[in-house]
């Protein structure tokens, strides 16, 4: 371990030290806990006020529960949870799911939150907000979200000290290292050999490790344990991605509470304390007491939406107003990078927010491959043509280069926008028709009756772009069977009721199975403004030259890919039978899957179906109207859920993906896959990233290892690890000598945080 390491607990430490406030020695404010944040708060005097964890949270275990405004906000949030479409499932999951993550029931959670309440079980507001949390991170699909303010809103939790898991040679079982060992050794002059860490807490370090990569947003465990460290690709997203890893408080570790101290145990002997702590994320000035701080940022008045009062045709706006900025919205001044990715070699041509880019390798057994890397399906709406353009360019100075093969590398990829998935695979293969998976929606009463009035209402206009706003939006909305093709045909629906269906499937009911209309004239409406390779202005793509062979293509997955990214992986691997790579995983030799996150093909944020409800009294005719009074959607009567989410960030799993063929009709959510090849993070993949595709490009076409799985004849002639493994306790650098300023660039990432709310309108992303 590097005393340059250990510094930076003294440097924290002279939080609690410096600040009278702890010595609780002259006024009664000093012995509340709140009135000491707000004190810390105030002699650092600064926009990113950062105060030891233990500070924060006491402070929010003086928050007093205010039981009739929780039992409030849970009956406000039940409607929105029905839209979810793996209710059913979740609850009692296939076998080949049951081996991911155990059964969980969100209906039941909540109303064991509600039967708590009621027998005055809890008296803080974290109990509830934690418990309330619970109830949709239990299901571990990244589209299913809601984070109470207090949870996630106040303060957002961190340990100073950022950690990768590595095999010292490929082979060797990877041990978890600190990241600031590994990047001082890579500059080539380092006189110590990086230690590993064997005890995290007085436990075992993989124990420890294991159990927390459970708090993370993804399904799949070895995903999961990939999610704990700091990742290259994550970094070059800025704020969007999980920022130096779920230990360190990136993506939903800045959600849980880490305790107050991390200490670790090194192979070596050496022993480290670090301070763990808190981001404060509003403003305290004036904080006494936990009232207090609830009073400001938790109470509000009346938010009752009154659906009587819209009356057919009303000219008067609908839906919930913008969440940004709300009082709970984190204070940050994070924003997606547009720098360079640090550890990424010079790119051929990058999307200037590092969505998507090409590279080029050099060395021997390399000097033709190209890597297209993208670790977004694009979050930002000014992005969507860049990131189309980008890799169509790539793509066609790859090939003038000479290139004969093609590394994709997805990872950190948490989705995006749908169609930017449907079009990558169109350039990739441009005679295949992009029909892998059908996408299907829970058939509830809300559904039903919102469908009924928009395609009511869209039958009256022409389905162009010439109507206005409003028309074209309802026109293009799902709730138009106009918009969606008959999934096993490829023909339009002929009505509202034979798309509808509904279908009976794992004890649930679901719409008939449907997928997109590609050359739908309004399909710029939901792709951001672009135009899908092969169909409408762009049909004569599908005569383009196919860039590569299948079989000169590999994908190399991390296991965070989701969503749209998972769309993506749909096509390639069932379409374009192109091999995939995952690398990382929790520290065995056995095969992983490459998809990791979850495999939904369309969250909706619940702001939007609060708009779709309002939309249908306000488009319905006078009878519809009449019905939508009585019915289900009249329970949709209050914003206070986007008040008492964090930033107003909420979401529900839409629709399901259901492979081409299933006959069980089984949602790919619980389907179990695992990736061709696996492969171990080694040293230097962490800290440049064209020394990971070139273990890649290894792997695939030249022969090396997998540590398990394989290509074809390979698998039986020798090319997968055979010796059995040890763990590893120490790395050798030697020989890498990154130049100073790369280390800088890496140095610096370390500063990054998760902002749950940037660029979150894309229609298939994963939150972080």
């Amino acid at each position: 371990m590097r005393p340059s390491t250990v510094a930076t607990v003294s440097v924290l430490s002279t939080l609690s030290i410096a600040s009278p406030m702890v010595r609780r020695d002259t006024s009664a404010q000093y012995f509340e806990p709140c009135a000491v944040v707000s004190h810390l708060v105030a002699v650092q005097n600064s926009t990113r006020a950062t105060i030891p964890a233990q500070a924060a949270w006491d402070c929010l275990q003086s928050v007093p529960l205010n039981k009739t405004a929780a039992l409030d906000l849970l009956r406000s949030i039940k409607p929105f949870v029905r839209w979810q479409s793996t209710l059913a499932n979740l609850a009692h999951p296939p076998a080949e799911y049951s081996a991911i993550q155990p059964a969980f029931d969100p209906i039941k959670a909540m109303e064991d939150i509600e039967r708590n309440l009621k027998n005055d079980a809890w008296s803080k507001e974290y109990d509830f907000g934690i418990a309330l949390y619970e109830a949709f991170h239990g299901a571990h699909d990244g589209h299913f979200y809601f984070t109470p303010d207090i949870v996630g809103g106040v303060f957002n939790w961190a340990r100073p000290i950022p950690l990768v898991s590595v095999s010292s040679d490929g082979e060797a079982i990877p041990a978890p290292f600190a990241y600031s060992d590994i990047l001082a050794a890579s500059q080539g002059n380092a006189s110590f050999t990086p230690s590993a860490i064997v005890k995290i807490n007085g436990q075992d370090a993989t124990d420890f490790l294991l159990n927390l990569s459970q708090q993370g947003s993804l399904q799949d465990r070895d995903a999961l344990y990939n999610l704990l460290f700091y990742n290259l690709a994550q970094i070059s997203l800025g704020s969007q991605g999980s920022a130096t890893g779920m230990f360190s408080g990136g993506g939903r570790g800045r959600l849980n509470y880490p305790g107050p101290t991390t200490e670790l145990e090194f192979a070596n002997g050496t022993k480290a304390s670090f301070t763990n702590t808190a981001r404060v994320l509003v403003d305290f000035t004036g904080i006494q007491t936990g009232t207090d701080l609830y009073q400001r940022y938790f109470a509000w008045g009346d938010l009752t939406v009154h659906l009587d009062q819209i009356s057919p045709n009303s000219t008067a706006p609908y839906g919930p107003p913008s969440m940004s900025p709300q009082p709970t919205s984190p204070v940050s001044s994070s924003t997606p990078t547009s720098t360079p990715a640090p550890g990424y070699p010079t790119p051929v041509i990058r999307q200037t927010n590092n969505l998507i880019g090409g590279y080029f390798l050099e060395g021997e057994g390399v000097d033709d491959v190209a890597v297209l890397s993208v670790p977004s399906f694009v979050s930002l709406d000014t992005a969507e043509q860049d990131f189309q353009q980008v890799g169509e360019i790539f793509l066609k100075d790859a090939k003038a280069a000479g290139k004969k093969k093609l590394i994709i590398d997805v990872s950190a990829n948490g989705g995006g926008t749908i169609l930017q998935g449907y079009d990558l695979f169109k350039q990739l293969f441009p005679s295949v028709e992009p029909y892998a998976a059908a996408d299907r929606i829970r058939a509830t009463e809300s559904v039903k009756l919102i469908g009924e009035v928009y395609s009511e209402f869209a039958g009256r206009y022409p389905r162009d772009l010439n109507q206005s706003v409003a028309v074209v939006g309802i026109e293009a909305d799902v709730m138009n069977y106009r918009s969606d093709l008959v999934a096993d045909t490829g023909k339009h629906f002929d009505s509202w009721t034979q798309k509808f269906g509904p279908e009976a499937h794992q004890g649930d009911y679901f719409s008939s199975r449907f997928r997109w209309d590609l050359s739908d004239p309004l399909i710029q409406w939901n792709s951001g403004g672009i135009n899908i390779h092969g169909y409408g202005p762009l049909a004569s793509a599908t005569n383009n030259p196919q860039p590569f062979e299948a079989d000169n293509i590999v994908i190399l997955y991390d296991g965070y890919c989701a969503s749209t990214c998972t769309i993506f992986s749909e096509l390639m691997r069932q379409l374009g039978h192109v091999k995939t790579v995952a690398i990382g995983g929790r520290p065995n030799t056995n095969p992983i899957q490459a998809v990791g996150g979850t495999k939904g093909t369309n969250d909706l944020p619940w702001d939007y179906i609060q708009s779709e409800v309002e939309s249908a009294f306000n488009y319905s005719t006078p009878a519809q109207h009449d019905r939508l009074l009585k019915s289900e959607l009249m329970e949709y009567n209050s914003y206070l859920p986007f008040y008492r989410a964090v930033g107003g960030a909420t979401a529900i799993n839409f629709r399901d993906g259901i492979r081409k063929g299933d006959e069980e009709n089984m949602p790919l959510q619980f389907r179990y896959e695992e990736a061709d090849c696996r492969i171990f993070y080694e040293p230097a993949h962490v800290v440049d990233a064209a020394a990971m595709w070139k273990k890649v490009a290894d792997v695939r076409w030249n022969g090396g290892k997998c540590v398990a799985g394989g290509f074809g004849d390979e698998i039986d002639g020798g090319k997968v690890t055979k010796r059995a493994p040890e763990m590893s306790v120490a790395v050798e650098m030697a020989g890498l000598g990154l130049p100073p300023e790369q280390v800088q660039a890496l140095r610096k990432s370390f500063d990054l945080d998760t902002d749950p709310v940037l660029g979150r309108r894309a229609d298939g992303f994963m939150y972080p």
